[in-house]
């Protein structure tokens, strides 16, 4: 007899409208799902498109540097880049700096500051 009036005690504990706990976190993990694919996604795969571009820079590549500088790659350092942008005129960047090739699309994304 003890043990029936427990389980009517919790059937009773319980709001009448009351959903599953996956219900209620369903609209929650549907933003999450969709901020993924419009926002995280993307940025990942222009990131990894302008990690793959700055990795496969060469010398005598044309360059344009995300401050606009033209220039040829001369010489190629591990996070550094010579480039000539006039005659006997050589200056060093971050790689990072490198935004694209000459005359193409940018590959790194221009910053509306």
């Amino acid at each position: 007899m003890q043990l029936l009036d427990t389980a009517a005690l919790f059937a009773m504990a319980q709001p009448a409208g009351a959903q599953p706990l996956l219900v209620q976190f369903l609209p929650f993990a549907l933003i999450l799902l969709i901020f993924y694919f419009i926002i995280l996604l993307p940025m990942r795969r222009q990131r990894k498109r302008v990690q793959e571009f700055q990795g496969n820079l060469k010398v005598g590549d044309r360059v344009v540097t995300t401050s606009g500088i033209y220039g040829e790659v001369t010489k190629l350092q591990e996070k550094s880049v010579q480039l000539r942008i006039a005659d006997k005129v050589r200056i060093e960047i971050s790689r990072a700096a490198v935004g694209g090739y000459q005359g193409k699309e940018p590959v790194v994304a221009e910053s509306n500051q």
